[in-house]
């Protein structure tokens, strides 16, 4: 039987986000989404982390992962290649347990977004072309490389980058006649531990693609990229690995009923207070608008709320929509299901909208849940789809536009 590890690294060092490996991405440790791709794939026999860092080992066990040693110092550097990381992990198998596996998977944390079936197909690979060293990730290249230049200088001209056999002037020539491109991503290396034991590579020298679909491409580097590719988890709609494997619900083909909350999603979750007691809130003008246009196609709307203030029924008399307002914080999920019984529609065609904790049982009873973009990290990691809109700020508008266009694609 062919033994598989998935080698896992992650330092604690880093420069650019610190404690990255660690940090809460769209509801666990960025860390933990590698893991969950090593754990959840039917070929891979073990699956470590490799760190220097023993907070990142706690978390790491914590997701399900080992992490039984502790990666030198001067292996955790800015400067430190993969290649001698993942011979130190080898030794430290092999001369402490024994262990000496046939192929070794390398899953960077940066790329945590992956197909359910990334590594499998890399194995599977790797396992039919015996003159494999490695299997790596690609993608179809967001820029074509003969179209690039070497910069020798401002005062300098330039040379291409790459020469194309048979073509004069491939920077000038139509990208249709230019060779195929690809660009290697994070997502996996499928390698033989002969490459690294004989060869001292982590590649080799005789590499296969996996092609990947450009869709999953992400290479954290930044807080821009971060904030960019929580938004691809919640609503890119792909089928990706995640830490818990549950698959994001689609919004149902047919829709009955809408239900919102009220505080945190038609309004931004403050409230005025004056020094007579009497609380204010603020909320979207715009919304109206759209809600109405959903009653129109046939979908019924309404709120539901624990808020007790009157504020949640006069807005919601303006706006023409039903509410139930003042409902205990435990109660909600079940008034919910009493509306859609009485209301006498499928649980499977309704949405509910929400932001809060006590919105969960809520997200249970609907067939689609949705979060605003500032909802509560719980929530927003229950939820089906997370909204690019704060409540308060154009969330309902968001989601009957949404809604709609839907609609009309289906027509």
């Amino acid at each position: 039987m062919t033994e598989i590890l998935a080698l896992i690294p992650a330092r604690g060092g880093s420069k650019g986000i610190p404690r990255k490996n660690i940090r809460n991405f769209a509801g666990h440790p960025l860390i933990a989404w590698s893991i969950a791709a090593g754990l959840q794939a039917k070929s891979v026999s073990r699956v470590i982390v490799s760190t220097d860092d023993e907070e990142i080992a706690s978390v790491a066990r914590e997701y399900g992962a080992g992490a039984p040693f502790l990666r030198p110092s001067e292996l955790a550097e800015d400067r430190t290649t993969d290649l001698p990381v993942f011979e130190h992990a080898l030794k430290w198998l092999e001369d402490i347990e024994g262990y000496r596996p046939d192929i070794v998977i390398q899953l960077r944390p940066t790329s945590p977004i992956r197909p359910r079936d990334c590594i499998d197909s890399a194995v599977k690979i790797l396992q039919e072309h015996p003159d494999a060293d490695c299997v790596r990730g690609v993608v179809p290249a967001g820029q074509n490389p003969y179209k690039m230049w070497r910069f020798n200088g401002y005062d300098k001209p330039m040379d291409p980058l790459i020469d194309v056999d048979g073509i004069k002037e491939p920077y000038n020539a139509p990208r249709q006649i230019l060779p195929p491109a690809y660009w290697q991503t994070g997502h996996i290396d499928a390698i033989r531990t002969t490459a690294i034991s004989r060869k001292g590579s982590l590649t080799g020298n005789v590499i296969y693609p996996l092609v990947i679909d450009s869709r999953y491409t992400v290479d954290i580097d930044t807080l821009a990229d971060w904030a960019k590719y929580e938004t691809l988890v919640y609503q890119g709609g792909l089928d990706m690995v995640t830490p818990d494997n549950r698959l994001r619900r689609a919004m149902p083909k047919e829709i009955k009923l809408v239900i919102f909350d009220f505080d945190g999603v038609f309004t931004d979750n403050r409230v005025w207070t004056g020094q007579d007691g009497k609380e204010t809130v603020a909320s979207y003008r715009s919304d109206s608008g759209r809600l109405g246009e959903l009653r129109e196609k046939g979908i019924d709307v309404m709120i539901l709320s624990s808020e007790p203030n009157p504020v949640v029924e006069a807005r919601a008399k303006k706006m023409g929509v039903d509410a139930i307002h003042g409902i205990g914080w435990q109660d909600k999920g079940r008034v919910m299901q009493e509306v859609i019984e009485k209301k006498n529609v499928e649980a499977e065609n309704v949405v509910f909208v929400g932001n809060d904790i006590n919105d969960l049982p809520c997200f249970e009873v609907a067939g689609w849940s949705v979060a605003v973009a500032d909802a509560y990290p719980e929530v927003i990691q229950a939820a089906d789809f997370v909204l690019s809109k704060a409540g308060g700020h154009g969330a309902v508008r968001e989601l009957c536009e949404i809604i709609l266009k839907k609609l009309q694609e289906n027509k």
